[in-house]
């Protein structure tokens, strides 16, 4: 809560600087009551840092007394800026007619400014009538520097740390599973893994897979989790199954495997999807996990639409309830097929505990912790989970002067292990966990409890949300999503959250996160203790709240709806809602109309407006966001809006306009209005590649634009030229239109702008459009920059260019990606150009990138990291790999597209050369086999070849 207090000081400061001789007899009040959020918010931050158990009951309601004191002020200044504040546009007339009629608003805001002060007052004299001491708040200071950022293990390192105590029970089960049970003989059969949150249920499973990839080719996975609702939540389940499910090269026996291809299956329904997977599963020996399953009902849907067959298929199932795992499972067969996790011995405890404080399981540590040690490890009563969560805090405390820092984190444990030896008692040691955080933490960390459970949460989307909501806080040097980020990597690095992947891909890959169920539930406690969150729909219907300040709405139209009514007449019955005060408005897993969305124009103090894949949203309720005027993070993507009317200018403290995935052909040229954007994401999900913004003229007022996704370049030469003047520009993703004219002084200015962006980290930048004249050529002004963004990470170019790339991209010293499309290259104008940048490590070529019969990476082409590889389109005849040309190379992907139909055999030479190889994908139409052969029988040759260590993993994909 001590954000919100942060967050106030600098909008009193905004307000005291820029409005004060409009208050006149407001100001002075507005001047103490920044100095009582001075003190408040001292005050919470020394609660937030106190000791564990300093805190008593008492101190704590006031302290959260304090912090509402500080939400309704910030309430109150906002409310100001809505209704009192000048506009830029405002001349004579207009500011004394607003001096005028906002009398009664002044009048209004003085009031309430005294009433906050009264509260803050009262507070501080119940505090000492009751006999409080403020001493309770202190803390110890830490006897060492806790570190901002504690280095992650490496990925292998991080798998074998996590399989301490589980390998023995992964043994175990796989035996299990390989072997016939009972008289169903070869029928599929279902095995539980059951036991209490932080066990390692998942990773188990998990383990238990990979063991059995050579049994079981087809496999997948997929999350239930508590909220799971079959007639909402079937469908996702079956099509991420589906999508996960691959098609082994059966006459293969050396793990070569082929993915078929899927069809349209995103119009299908849970029946048809059910028919999808028997197709493709029904003769296969397949292993599904369904992951946190909570109910027998949700097991009977799901089972009801897993293929029966007679191969000796398996099924395993996690679960926290024993009931659950004995309604799977024959009860006969009960002690076969159900797996109870069994807690970690005491010398795995210590393995893991070590691994993660020092670094190693195998590293000397100093001698004087062993006994201290031992006694946390007996509370943690032999659970993963807890074992990390402790040892993450005392990560920063290993050297022999942090001794009294795990003699006072082991006394906070207590024995709340010994006493609840399940589910509280690992809450308990979560709770001390977050606990531990640093101050600037916590808000964030709470922050993760608006989203469902098991839900993947893209790293762009939170980190906009948390600058948008105030909880990052500047730091001298830093930009605010550089502190996000520094914030983000502590928050993993001691295991509170964890990595689940990347989505999309080329450029736009983005790294996304998730939360432990576990660490979820303590989170939603500490968020509805503190008031940080309302939570709505599904498991939280029928919840009831005083004041709404974050409110996230799960699926569930009745609930919708309830709130919806209730809020929007006004009414303060039983239920006791109010939506005035919300600031951050989230909805999930939404289908159709809902009535919430038709009183978006009463959420009025809204900053953060959330609705990603909410299929409900129309043009209309744009119209009601566009009334928002402290909107800060607007995001409708994927969504079905077509439109956006031209008041989104309105908007002037919007920061991020996220339109990804929609319908829309462009936006109004009051866009340009919006001068504290900093994030603009565009694109058409019908035509992707072809349908973007197009700039207006007054683009280069949008001072604060860091990120341009999706725009296209009209015939505006003053349009090219403005662009270059966003000097804060970090990312641009740019096309020229060539089914237009184009005078050559536009893209001239176009290189000017670019050579201008010294700022710039992302450039994607080609041609769309269909036109066959010599707009094909387009891209040539790249040739003639005066000077290249020297900072680039990231470079896509797509689009012919005459004489090859561009020479200034050999002096990118930063670039680590660069991808190439549509550019028609021969000979060494692809590899001679890059195959020197110092930190390349993915190269991407398709479509036509290349036109020579061979392509030679040449032992003069050194690519000193180049690690991943992808060639597609009009492959050449022969790939060739000279010795030392890509020595770092793991990954290999070669793609045939629909132009493969003409081509003849096609072969890889000098796979030999590639020693560091560790998979090749063949990434091919399902109907062009006999393309793949040849480069296939090359591959299994190799790998004949190569010792067993050295071999590489072969995949073919079809689609």
């Amino acid at each position: 809560m001590e954000g919100a207090a942060q967050t106030l000081l600098s909008n009193a400061g905004e307000l005291l600087s820029s409005e004060y001789q409009q208050l006149r007899g407001v100001g002075g009040q507005v001047v103490e009551l920044r100095d009582e959020l001075d003190a408040i918010n001292a005050l919470l931050i020394m609660q937030s840092e106190a000791e564990d158990g300093a805190v008593d009951r008492f101190l704590q309601v006031c302290m959260r007394q304090l912090g509402e004191v500080a939400y309704d002020a910030e309430d109150c200044i906002n409310l100001y800026t809505l209704r009192i504040r000048s506009r830029p546009t405002d001349g004579v007339r207009a500011w004394l007619g607003r001096l005028l009629g906002t009398l009664p608003s002044r009048r209004r805001l003085a009031c309430e400014i005294r009433a906050l002060r009264s509260r803050t007052l009262a507070i501080s004299e119940r505090q000492a009538r009751f006999g409080v001491n403020r001493d309770a708040l202190r803390r110890s200071p830490p006897l060492l520097p806790a570190p901002m950022t504690v280095s992650a293990p490496a990925n292998d390192a991080d798998r074998r740390h996590r399989l301490v105590g589980i390998a023995e029970q992964a043994d175990k089960l796989a035996a299990r599973l390989k072997a016939p049970v009972g008289d169903e003989g070869e029928r599929k059969a279902v095995f539980s893994i059951v036991g209490f949150g932080g066990l390692g249920k998942t990773t188990l499973a998990m383990e238990v897979c990979r063991r059995l990839e050579a049994e079981f080719p087809w496999q997948g996975m997929v999350s239930v989790s508590q909220a799971f609702e079959p007639s909402r939540d079937l469908k996702v389940l079956l099509t991420n199954l589906l999508r996960q499910v691959v098609k082994p090269e059966t006459a293969d026996d050396r793990g070569i495997k082929e993915e078929a291809a899927l069809g349209a299956i995103d119009d299908l329904d849970d029946n048809g999807l059910a028919k999808r997977l028997e197709e493709r599963l029904v003769d296969k020996r397949y292993l599904i996990v369904i992951d946190d399953v909570w109910s027998v009902r949700a097991w009977e849907a799901i089972q009801s639409k897993l293929p029966e067959n007679n191969k000796g298929s398996r099924i395993i199932l996690t679960t926290r309830i024993e009931i659950v795992a004995n309604a799977c499972s024959p009860a006969s067969f009960s002690a076969l097929c159900i797996h109870k996790m069994e807690p970690l011995k005491l010398e795995d405890s210590k393995k893991l505990f070590v691994s993660r404080v020092f670094g190693s399981m195998d590293v000397a540590y100093p001698k004087e912790f062993e006994d201290v040690m031992s006694n946390i490890l007996k509370k943690c009563g032999g659970l993963p989970l807890a074992i990390i969560s402790i040892a993450s805090v005392l990560v920063g405390y290993k050297s022999p002067g942090g001794k009294d820092k795990w003699d006072r984190v082991c006394k906070s444990l207590g024995s709340q292990m010994e006493i609840h030896p399940t589910l509280e008692g690992m809450k308990h040691i979560v709770t001390l966990s977050y606990n531990h955080l640093p101050h600037e933490l916590k808000g964030c960390m709470m922050y993760f409890s608006i989203f469902p459970e098991d839900y993947v949460i893209r790293k762009g989307r939170l980190l906009k949300r948390w600058m948008a909501e105030g909880l990052v806080h500047q730091k001298r040097g830093l930009t605010m999503w550089e502190v996000a980020e520094s914030y983000l990597d502590e928050l993993l690095s001691r295991n509170m959250i964890e990595e689940a992947g990347h989505l999309g891909g080329y450029a736009w890959k983005e790294q996304t996160y998730r939360v432990h169920d576990m660490l979820l539930e303590v989170m939603v406690s500490k968020s509805l203790e503190a008031n940080f969150l309302s939570l709505h729909g599904g498991q939280y219907k029928g919840m009831l709240y005083d004041k709404i300040r974050r409110l996230s709405i799960h699926a569930d139209v009745e609930s919708l709806d309830f709130v919806a009514k209730r809020n929007v007449e006004g009414l303060r019955g039983e239920d006791n809602l109010n939506i005035q005060h919300v600031r951050s408005l989230s909805m999930f897993q939404l289908h159709g109309q809902h009535k919430v969305l038709k009183t978006l124009g009463n959420f009025v103090l809204l900053r953060v407006l959330d609705l990603e894949d909410c299929e409900g949203v129309t043009n209309k309720h744009v119209r009601y966001a566009c009334n928002l005027y402290l909107l800060r993070f607007l995001s409708l993507r994927a969504t079905n809006i077509s439109k956006v009317p031209r008041q989104i200018g309105n908007l002037e403290h919007l920061q991020t306009l996220d339109l990804v995935d929609t319908q829309l052909t462009g936006l109004p040229k009051t866009v340009t209005k919006l001068e504290k954007l900093e994030y603009i994401f565009f694109s058409n999900k019908d035509d992707y590649w072809e349908t973007y913004w197009t700039m207006p003229q007054g683009i280069n007022k949008m001072k604060a634009l860091r990120v341009l996704r999706g725009v296209s370049l009209g015939n505006d030469s003053k349009v090219a030229q403005e662009v270059g003047e966003v000097e804060e520009l970090e990312e641009l993703t740019i096309f020229i239109d060539i089914n237009k004219a184009i005078d050559a002084e536009v893209v001239k200015e176009l290189a000017q702008s670019i050579s201008k962006m010294h700022s710039l980290r992302l450039l994607t930048i080609g041609r769309h459009g269909t036109s066959d004249d010599g707009g094909v050529k387009i891209l040539n002004f790249l040739h003639h920059l005066p000077t290249p963004p020297r900072l680039l990470q990231t470079l896509w170019i797509t689009g012919d260019i005459a004489n090859g790339l561009p020479s200034w991209i050999g002096s990118l010293a930063h670039l680590v990606s660069f991808s190439t499309v549509y550019t028609t290259l021969t000979g060494d104008e692809l590899f001679g150009i890059v195959c020197m940048l110092p930190n390349l490590k993915t190269l991407y070529v398709d479509w036509d990138c290349y036109r020579g019969d061979e392509l030679v990476a040449r032992s003069s082409h050194k690519f000193p990291v180049l690690g991943h590889l992808e060639l597609g389109g009009y492959l050449p005849k022969v790939i060739r790999f000279e010795e030392e040309s890509m020595s770092m190379l793991e990954m290999l992907k070669l793609r045939f597209d629909y132009r493969s139909i003409h081509m003849a055999e096609r072969s890889i030479v000098g796979i030999e050369h590639l020693t560091n190889l560790k998979k090749v994908m063949l990434d091919s139409r399902c109907d062009y086999h006999a393309l793949v052969d040849t480069v296939l029988e090359q591959m299994k040759a190799e790998n004949d070849r190569r010792s067993r260590s050295n071999q590489f993993q072969i995949a073919v994909k079809y689609w």
